[in-house]
C-alpha cells in the first residue's frame, strides 16, 4: 500500500487549571494563599524526516493528540507541562487546513520542526489574586483549551529525477537497474499502481533520488486509467526522464506516445514542461526498434534521443552519467 493523501485530526493539549490552596504550617499564622499555576498543554509538532517516503502511518492512525498540562498545586508549585506530540513527516508533505484547504506548512527539510497546533496555557493559581482587601482569595483561572484542527496531508515526493512514460514502457525495469528500488515487473500495462522511489548510488558514493510514477495514457486528464493521480510527485523533480517504448510492443507508435505524454503533462500543469528533460528510447534490443527509431526522428526531428535497453543494460551506464551531470540544481519547491 502507498498512501500519499490523507485527512487527519490533530489536537494540542489543554492547559492545566490553577490551584486554590492556603499555606498551613505550624507556628505560621495566616499563611495566606499559595496555589500554583497549571502547566501548559503540549503542542502537536510535525518533523521532516528523510527516512519516511509515504503517509501510510496516518492511514491507520487518524487522530493525534498531545498531553494535557497538569493542575497547579499548593506551596506555589506549578503543574507539569504536557508532552508534545511529535510526528515524523516525509519530506515534500504539504499540510492543508480544512475545510477551506488553506496551506499551513510545506515540509521540505530534514529535521525541520513545525508547530501545527499550540497547546493551551495554564491557568493562574489563587496566589495571583491576593490583595490588601482580599487576603484569602478562593479564585483561580482554568487552563485554556489547546488548538484542534482537521488537516489534509498531501505528499509530493522530493526526487532528483522523475521517470514518466506510457504503460509497459519499461519504467519499473529501468528504475530497478539504476537504483535500489525493487518494484513489481511484469509484461503487461499498469503493473505499477503507485510511485516507486529509489536511490542511485555512484562509485564515489554520490547519490540521486529517482521516482517512477504509474503509466500515463490518453485521456488521463479526464480520469482514464490512473488519471493524473500521481503526477504531483514529479512537480518538484529537478529533471524529467520521458521513457518511450521504441519497439511498440503494445501496438502503439513511439512518436504518438511521445506526443501524448507531452499533451497530458500540458493539461496537468504547463509549468512541468519548463523543466529540463531527457527523452530515452527503450527496448532497443527488440527487432522493430531500429526501424521505428528512424521513423521517430522523422516525426520529431528536434528531439535528442538516448537509446538504451533496460532489459539488457545496454546504454544504461551512459544514461546514469548524464543523469548525474544534469540533476544537481537545488530542489524547486513549486
Amino acid at each position: 500500500m502507498f498512501c500519499d493523501k490523507i485527512k487527519i485530526r490533530v489536537e494540542a493539549g489543554d492547559g492545566g487549571d490553577g490551584c486554590v490552596s492556603f499555606r498551613r504550617e505550624k507556628y505560621v499564622e495566616h499563611g495566606g494563599p499559595d496555589g500554583g499555576d497549571g502547566g501548559k498543554g503540549g503542542d502537536v509538532v510535525f518533523i521532516g524526516d528523510r527516512n519516511e517516503n509515504n503517509l501510510n502511518e496516518f492511514f491507520y492512525k487518524h487522530h493525534w493528540r498531545a498531553e494535557d498540562g497538569g493542575r497547579g498545586r499548593g506551596r506555589q508549585m506549578f503543574g507539569k507541562h504536557g508532552a508534545d506530540c511529535e510526528v515524523k513527516i516525509p519530506l515534500g508533505t504539504q499540510v492543508f487546513l480544512l475545510p477551506d484547504r488553506a496551506q499551513v506548512a510545506d515540509i521540505t527539510e530534514h529535521g525541520r520542526r513545525v508547530v501545527i497546533a499550540k497547546g493551551g496555557g495554564g491557568g493562574a493559581g489563587n496566589v495571583h489574586f491576593k490583595s490588601s482587601v482580599n487576603q484569602a482569595p478562593r479564585k483561580y483561572k482554568p487552563g485554556k483549551p489547546g488548538e484542534a484542527f482537521e488537516l489534509e496531508l498531501e505528499l509530493k515526493l522530493l526526487a532528483d529525477v522523475g521517470i514518466i512514460g506510457c504503460p509497459n514502457a519499461g519504467k519499473s525495469t529501468l528504475i530497478s537497474k539504476i537504483s535500489n528500488a525493487r518494484p513489481r515487473i511484469a509484461p503487461y500495462p499498469f503493473t505499477t499502481l503507485h510511485p516507486n522511489v529509489g536511490t542511485m548510488t555512484f562509485d564515489d558514493f554520490k547519490q540521486l533520488l529517482i521516482a517512477d510514477v504509474p503509466g500515463i495514457i490518453k485521456g488521463a486528464h479526464e480520469g482514464v486509467g490512473l488519471g493524473h493521480e500521481f503526477l504531483r510527485h514529479i512537480e518538484r523533480c529537478k529533471l524529467l526522464l520521458l521513457l518511450v517504448d521504441m519497439a511498440g510492443v503494445d501496438n502503439r507508435q513511439p512518436w504518438d506516445d511521445y506526443a501524448q505524454l507531452l499533451g497530458e503533462l500540458q493539461l496537468y500543469n504547463p509549468q512541468i514542461l519548463k523543466k529540463p528533460r531527457f527523452v530515452v528510447a527503450n527496448k532497443m534490443d527488440l527487432p522493430a526498434a531500429e526501424r521505428k527509431l528512424a521513423a521517430f526522428k522523422r516525426h520529431h526531428p528536434d528531439v535528442k534521443l538516448l537509446a538504451i535497453s533496460a532489459a539488457t543494460g545496454d546504454g544504461v551506464p551512459a544514461l546514469m552519467k548524464r543523469l548525474r551531470r544534469h540533476a544537481r540544481a537545488p530542489f524547486d519547491a513549486a
